[in-house]
């Protein structure tokens, strides 16, 4: 397990939980932060539980980070860390190394996606 290090963005990260945001001019897309506080334990070595999720107006989602489940291929109950990121078409591992970080690499997928979408320029 990584030795803690001290994480500037963390809290403005864990104020996030629970924050609904519309994230387009016409109202049709918004995101979903559900951040807590857990132990440090291997398979969540930063001490989060997270899911930061881009949704279409239908309620689809389009993208997200998490670590709720392991990522595709990983048993279930491996010691491994679980976090991973839902793309448009795969699951892939995720590398946590910030609350900054992470969050920096959500709004980048998110503005390409809408870029792609045609609902910002």
């Amino acid at each position: 397990m990584p030795a803690f290090r001290h994480d500037p963005a963390l809290g403005d990260l864990l104020l996030l939980d629970g924050q609904v945001l519309v994230v387009d001019p016409g109202g049709g897309h918004w995101v979903k932060f559900v951040v807590k506080r857990v132990p440090p334990l291997p398979d969540r070595p930063h001490g989060l539980s997270y899911s930061l999720t881009l949704h279409d107006a239908a309620g689809r989602r389009l993208a997200g980070y998490d670590n709720a489940h392991p990522p595709p291929g990983r048993r279930r109950r491996t010691p491994e860390a679980r976090d991973h990121r839902h793309g448009p078409r795969a699951t892939k591992p995720y590398e946590y190394r910030s609350a900054a970080e992470l969050l920096a690499d959500f709004w980048t997928d998110v503005d390409s996606i809408l870029k792609e979408r045609g609902v910002v320029k």
